[in-house]
Parts: C-alpha cells; sequence; structure tokens
C-alpha cells in the first residue's frame, strides 16, 4: 500500500526550504516529505562549483525573510550562501522530512480519487506515494547538461574544455591560458575570479551584454545595523533594496535610452582608456531586456585595468589544437576553454504531469498567479523573479499555497483548480526577456494573459497585494468537494464544483 500524504514538496533548495517552513508555520499538521533527487540540500549552490560563483542579487532580498541575513557581504560567495542554506535547514528542522536520492519520474492525477500519485526513482527501485498535494521546487533547469552551441572542431582542442555546470573539484588552473566563452553571469563572475592563478583570461562573447556595478558591502545596510534592531535594520535594508531593484527595472523599460546612458558612463569611468567600451559593451538590446550582470566591487574592471584579462567580441569560427580561430580572421590561444554558454530550461525539473492518463503538454496552459496553471489541481510550482531576487517570489508564492490549504480544509474542500472557464485572455508568452535560454524553451513554458489572475507580474509590489493579502477565492478558481469518501471501486466518489 503506497503512503498518503497531505503535501509532497519537490526539490531542496532555496524554494523548498522556504516551502517548509511556511507549512510548517502557517499549516501544522500536515502530513507532508520532500524528495530531493540529489543526496544533499541547496540545489544551485551545492551543485556549482566554478571559480567565484557568487549571487548576483543582494542577500538581504535573497535571503530567507524569516531567516535574516546578517553577514558583512550583501553580494556574498557561493559557499556561504551555502553555509547559511544549510543552517537554515537545520533550524527549521527540515532534514527530518528530506529523503534524499529521490527522483521525481511522473505526478498522476485521479480524477476519481482527487490525489496525485507520484512514481520516484530510488537507485534501482520504484517508489509510490500518494498525496492531495504537490509543490513542486524542482528549479528551471536540466541539472544533467547544460547548454552547448556545438562548437566546430572541439575534438581536435589539446586543452581542457568544462562547462561550468561540472566544474572538477579541485581542478587546477594555475598558469594556464583561459578563454572563457559567453558574456552573461557566469562569464562575469569567472573572469576577475580566475585571474588569481591564470596566466590570462580572456571573454569570448559573440555580443556584449549590459553590466551594472553593484557594491559587494552595502553601506545603508551596515549602518541600519548600527543604529536599528537587528530585525527592523534586516527589514530597511530589505526594503530598500526591493524598491531600488524595482525602480531600476522600471526605467530601464520605460526610459531605456536614459539607462542605457547610466551604465555605459560608469562602464566607460571604470575603463578609461583600456578597452574599447563601444565594441565590448555596447548591446544592441535595451537594458533589461536580457538580465543585468551585477560587477561586484568593479572587480572585472579592475582584473581588465590590470591586463590580468581581457575582452574579444567575435565569432567563433572553429577550435584548433592550442586554441579558437575566430571568423574575422584572428585567433586566441589556450589551455582550457570554459563553456559558459549557459543553461537548458527544463520546467517542472523534466517531471511529467498525467491528468488521469492523458499527458499535459505544460507548454499550452496558461500561468495563473505566477504558480498554478489552468486545468491542474492541487500542484503549484514556485519560480522566482527573473528582475529580482528568486527568495522575495518564493516567499510569496509558499504563504499563498498555505492560505490556499487551509482555506480548502476549513470549508470541507478536497482540491482546486484554475479553469478560464470561456473568459477571453490573450495568450502571451510567459516571459519576454530575450536571453537565449528562454527563446529556446519558449515552446516548454506556460503562457501567461493580458489580465489578472493569469497574468504574470515581475513586481514585488504587485505580487504582495495579489498573493499575500487578496482572497484565495476569484471566479477563475474551482474548488471542488469528493461528495463520497467510501464509494467502493465500481461506485467511485463523483466531485462536485464549487466556484468561489
Amino acid at each position: 500500500m503506497a503512503e498518503i500524504l497531505d503535501v509532497v514538496i519537490i526539490g531542496a533548495g532555496i524554494s523548498g526550504i522556504t516551502a517548509t517552513y511556511h507549512l510548517q508555520k502557517y499549516s501544522p499538521g500536515k502530513k507532508f516529505v520532500i524528495l530531493e533527487r540529489r543526496e544533499n540540500i541547496g540545489g544551485t549552490w551545492d551543485l556549482f562549483k566554478y571559480p567565484g560563483i557568487r549571487s548576483d542579487s543582494d542577500m538581504y532580498t535573497f535571503g530567507f525573510n524569516f531567516k535574516p541575513w546578517l553577514g558583512e557581504r550583501s553580494i556574498t560567495p557561493g559557499d556561504t550562501i551555502l553555509s547559511y542554506i544549510k543552517e537554515t535547514a537545520s533550524e527549521i528542522e527540515m532534514n527530518e522530512k528530506i529523503r534524499f536520492n529521490r527522483k521525481v519520474i511522473e505526478t498522476r492525477w485521479s480524477s476519481k480519487k482527487g490525489y496525485w500519485t507520484v512514481t520516484i526513482q530510488h537507485g534501482e527501485d520504484v517508489e509510490i506515494i500518494k498525496t492531495r498535494f504537490i509543490i513542486s521546487c524542482a528549479g528551471y533547469y536540466d541539472y544533467d547538461q547544460g547548454y552547448d552551441p556545438g562548437f566546430e572542431g572541439r575534438e581536435r582542442f589539446n586543452g581542457d574544455i568544462i562547462h561550468p555546470q561540472f566544474w572538477p573539484e579541485n581542478y587546477d588552473y594555475t598558469g594556464k591560458k583561459v578563454v572563457i566563452i559567453g558574456s552573461g553571469a557566469t562569464a562575469v563572475t569567472m573572469v576577475p575570479a580566475m585571474t588569481d592563478k591564470a596566466a590570462h583570461v580572456t571573454m569570448l562573447q559573440r555580443s556584449p551584454t549590459y553590466m551594472g556595478y553593484r557594491p559587494a558591502v552595502d553601506i545603508f545596510a551596515k549602518w541600519a545595523r548600527r543604529l536599528l534592531p537587528e530585525k527592523l535594520a534586516y527589514e530597511a535594508s530589505r526594503w530598500k533594496n526591493i524598491l531600488y531593484t524595482i525602480m531600476v527595472y522600471t526605467i530601464s523599460r520605460k526610459s531605456p535610452a536614459l539607462m542605457k546612458k547610466i551604465l555605459l558612463g560608469m562602464i566607460r569611468r571604470e575603463l578609461g582608456g583600456h578597452l574599447d567600451v563601444d565594441k565590448h559593451f555596447v548591446p544592441t538590446y535595451n537594458p533589461w531586456d536580457q538580465r543585468l550582470c551585477a560587477v561586484a566591487d568593479g572587480d572585472l574592471y579592475k582584473a581588465i585595468r590590470s591586463g590580468k584579462a581581457g575582452v574579444v567580441t567575435d565569432h567563433i569560427e572553429t577550435f584548433d589544437e592550442t586554441g579558437i580561430q575566430l571568423k574575422s580572421g584572428e585567433r586566441i590561444d589556450a589551455d582550457l576553454i570554459v563553456t559558459a554558454t549557459g543553461l537548458i530550461l527544463k520546467p517542472l525539473g523534466g517531471i511529467k504531469v498525467f491528468m488521469d492518463d492523458d499527458e499535459v503538454d505544460y507548454g499550452s496552459v496558461m500561468n495563473y498567479k505566477g504558480l498554478m496553471a489552468s486545468g491542474i489541481p492541487n500542484y503549484a510550482a514556485i519560480f522566482g523573479y527573473t528582475n529580482n531576487s528568486w527568495t522575495l517570489k518564493a516567499d510569496l508564492s509558499a504563504k499563498y499555497i498555505t492560505r490556499l490549504l487551509n482555506y480548502m480544509d476549513e470549508n470541507g474542500y478536497d482540491y482546486c483548480q484554475p479553469e478560464l472557464k470561456g473568459a477571453y485572455v490573450r495568450e502571451e508568452p510567459i516571459e519576454d526577456l530575450q536571453a537565449g535560454y528562454f527563446k529556446r524553451a519558449a515552446h516548454l513554458l506556460p503562457k501567461q494573459g493580458h489580465i489578472r489572475p493569469w497574468k504574470l507580474y515581475q513586481n514585488y509590489i504587485q505580487d504582495m497585494i495579489n498573493l499575500k493579502y487578496q482572497n484565495v477565492e476569484d471566479k477563475a478558481m474551482t474548488f471542488y468537494k469528493i461528495e463520497d469518501h467510501k464509494s467502493t471501486v465500481n461506485q467511485p466518489p463523483q466531485a462536485s464544483a464549487h466556484t468561489a
């Protein structure tokens, strides 16, 4: 007999920890487990080991709302973040609920019985769990492979080729000529970090990316801690950074020319005559058409000024035995090539979803409030912000889920399901970011509508209103009761709908 739970949380990273905290605090008494496919908690922060790994979001917003970040640095190294994550998990006694090395293969909803059957791979064994509600915290990218655009001649290269997602532990790059392909957050982080040992580091990009200077130590937060009680200082620093990020994003969208002038002005001041800014740092798109890269304390610019790092903007013709031949006719010598070419998006961690015997095409459903989807009952997927700290949205989403669970308990409902119900909702892409990894996976992602609750708001204040303060019942959410829990197999229970 498969065990029957109230809730299954899939994933033990930032989102899984947040969901666990809220479930224990606001929906106590729920029987639940956390299923983690790997052997450790931490998600991304336990998986990625490349040099210089850090969050490009400040820790006052990236940290947990219920566990104030007390570190000195706002932009923090990955190992420090992982320690903070583990400490938080320990404090909320999360480890007692985690089942490690459990890879969820599929989730299947029974419309007759009103619960999910979760199929899990555990080594050579297959396990089955039944649950009323699923919270997917499985992340958004493929843990097993990074994006590889397919470089010509890579088999001829005599040196090492490494994707940052699979950086070998204790890899020694001392004295090596390093070429890092890419210009996103990973490349911008790795370039200055690797100048400590490498002979030289070159960032090779097809096109530039917008970059913003970010101090590693938040002066406002430093003074707030001196003048205010701990919790109040944390909240003040958190809200200052939330509002600052919203302001930058809003200006970028409404006055892109102004934001472009501000960002490029900072780079010109940092680099002076050390590099051709117009060639290497002026993108063809507007600010925040793709995510801004944070340059902590200007470390990338310092590395360039020192001569230990450089930037080349060109297209790759082919790899050869000792480096990379460019389409311009130039070439770059290399002992190590790092392919910081991006991630592969994998919604729901690649888990298959079935409604009875029919597999759900997740790319055809409609987003509901940024965490549920049309036609899929009792299933929430936590997905953070792309224009702000991931944890902010995860926190609001987890709290909303507990409100939804409590509402169903109080009113005797067994499950809930977002439904379009014939209303006109114009279908739009879930994200308007022009980043390659989003464009490549657009057909796999849910759609959004042009009106609430189907519209995805990349705005913390708007989401606070929608998820934290508005009632959970609305015209798009239908609540169901299984009328007869004692029905036999030959007489299955019937569901009755109640539109709130």
